[in-house]
């Protein structure tokens, strides 16, 4: 095959984005003869889309020096820009900016409204608005996007729309922010931008969903996300951040074992191609499914993992601290964070500053920041918030002895959870209305909803939930007849279906062990001391 032929078959399967079949071809013409620069620029994207990011910068500086020898300024500096911006995402500050002074040296004998002066205009927002000047930064976006449309480039348009939207989140404007996010979304999904483009602008809007509590926007973004990624089996960047958020959703809709599944397989993503930030993220996910199981040593490390990777690992380490009986942990850990925490994670750990406070005791300060809470969900509207909100201040409520409007919270609470698919959630709040019922004397309501959270946390297999719902001195609801938990009350209703412990140990995720107490209880309690007495039991009482 002739290096004509070879190079005819990698631009077919580059526009197909059948990216490691273009590469190989690109490299094999390349082994040939000298490629002229545009064919080394397709030669790195594929490279890079296929995740070899050494080749892709080495393919740049050749394509950048092959546009000086053939004495394209511009075009240069356009390579010389891409060249900066790979070198950024693998952490090389110093050599990405060397590069972007050369893009800056290009310019001055170009127009001053050429996409590439946008482009490093972009560079130069991003910057601002990572130091925290997004008022800045929303004035340097603006005029790279007016750059883009006039000089027609698309990609421009994008990242400046995407800066944009950004810049307004950070100032507060969250809903034109989002609006802007979307409508940049549109020319991504209707394929008028790069896939290296595309990838970007899909993990930062989803990022931008999730910081702000929009999920049922960050589920439909996600969604289309997968099915981008699902339609280029080759593509290896982006690929770890999209298993990460699909992850996230499926953990809030409920599907933990396959939003375990999704962050073992970002991990691995990750780990090929080393220095990865969002790998932190990955390992959080990860830590967070383990806590809620009740995986603690592997909570534990998981959360180190994060750490080490430069990722935030509150609140959920301090609701690990406290799941394990260090209060004083729980607390300083969640004070500390909230000292410096930024805007999109405040939220969060108000919500369990309010948990961990109730759990030490201290309801004035649960008040304080639950009412925190209720004005950050005031100014921002979005469901999630306002159910966050509704919950912390019910369990405030309740500690502070007004069941019925605990309730009232409890209830809005529960139906916005409801809404957004949230199971945990909504398990967490039932279990709190039913010791809102129980304060007000309704003991069946009660125990109706306490039965109804234990159903939820044992279909997710939330054994923590489970055990904090029947322990000693649990203030999660109350018994049933006999004096009962609403754990061996479930128990009770199995055995008296016929079934053996091991069967029962089978139906509700338990050990036979733990059935086999459970039953010594039951027996105890009811003064009874046949299997067939318990079930005579259950049907008296209604419990069948």
């Amino acid at each position: 095959m002739t290096t004509s032929d070879l190079l005819a078959q990698a631009h077919e399967a580059f526009r197909g984005q059948a990216w490691r079949a273009a590469y190989a071809d690109f490299r094999a013409a390349d082994d040939r003869s000298d490629l002229d620069a545009s064919d080394l620029e397709m030669y790195a994207r594929s490279a890079y889309l296929v995740g070899e990011d050494d080749r892709c910068v080495a393919l740049l500086e050749r394509a950048y020096h092959r546009r000086l020898a053939d004495d394209e300024g511009e075009r240069a500096a356009e390579t010389a820009f891409w060249l900066a911006f790979n070198l950024f995402n693998r952490g090389e500050e110093a050599r990405g900016g060397g590069w972007l002074a050369r893009v800056e040296h290009h310019l001055t004998e170009q127009g001053p409204d050429c996409a590439v002066r946008g482009l490093l205009l972009v560079a130069g927002a991003l910057r601002a608005l990572n130091q925290g000047d997004a008022a800045a930064a929303l004035d340097v976006f603006t005029q790279a996007h007016a750059i883009g449309d006039q000089c027609g480039d698309p990609e421009l348009v994008a990242l400046g729309g995407l800066g944009i939207g950004q810049a307004r989140i950070a100032l507060g404007d969250v809903e034109e922010g989002l609006s802007r996010l979307d409508a940049v979304m549109v020319a991504v999904t209707a394929g008028e931008v790069s896939p290296i483009v595309a990838g970007i602008v899909y993990c930062a809007v989803i990022v931008a969903c999730h910081e702000t509590y929009h999920l049922r926007r960050a589920a439909e973004w996600t969604k289309a996300l997968s099915q981008w990624c699902d339609g280029q089996p080759d593509l290896v960047p982006f690929r770890g951040q999209c298993l990460v958020h699909r992850a996230q959703i499926l953990q809030l809709n409920g599907a933990w074992e396959d939003a375990m599944d999704q962050v073992h397989l970002a991990v691995r993503r990750f780990a090929e191609r080393p220095g990865q930030p969002a790998i932190g993220m990955a390992f959080y996910e990860q830590a967070e499914l383990h806590r809620l199981r009740g995986e603690y040593a592997a909570a534990e490390h998981a959360y180190q993992r994060s750490t080490q990777s430069g990722h935030e690992t509150q609140p959920g380490l301090a609701l690990l601290r406290l799941a394990q009986g260090r209060l004083d942990a729980a607390q300083a850990g969640i004070r500390r964070a909230l000292d410096e925490s930024r805007t999109a994670d405040r939220p969060r750990l108000l919500a369990a500053h309010v948990e961990i406070a109730l759990a030490a005791g201290d309801v004035d300060g649960a008040r304080r920041a639950a009412d925190d809470l209720a004005k950050v969900a005031a100014a921002r509207d979005v469901v999630a918030l306002r159910a966050l909100s509704a919950q912390a201040s019910g369990a405030v409520l309740l500690a502070e002895g007004e069941p019925r409007k605990a309730l009232d919270e409890l209830r809005r609470s529960w139906g916005m959870w409801r809404e957004l698919d949230a199971p945990f959630h909504c398990a967490r709040v039932r279990a709190l209305q039913a010791r809102a019922c129980r304060d007000l004397g309704d003991n069946d309501a009660a125990q109706m909803e306490l039965a109804a959270a234990a159903d939820l946390f044992r279909q997710l297999r939330a054994e923590p939930e489970l055990a904090r719902m029947e322990g000693p001195g649990s203030r999660a609801g109350p018994t049933g007849p006999g004096g009962l938990t609403a754990r061996e009350v479930q128990v009770l209703r199995v055995v008296a279906s016929g079934k053996t412990n091991r069967a029962v140990a089978e139906d509700l995720f338990l050990s036979e062990k733990t059935v086999a107490r459970h039953v010594s209880n039951i027996f105890a309690k009811l003064n009874i001391s046949s299997r067939s007495a318990a079930t005579a039991y259950a049907y008296e009482h209604d419990l069948m």
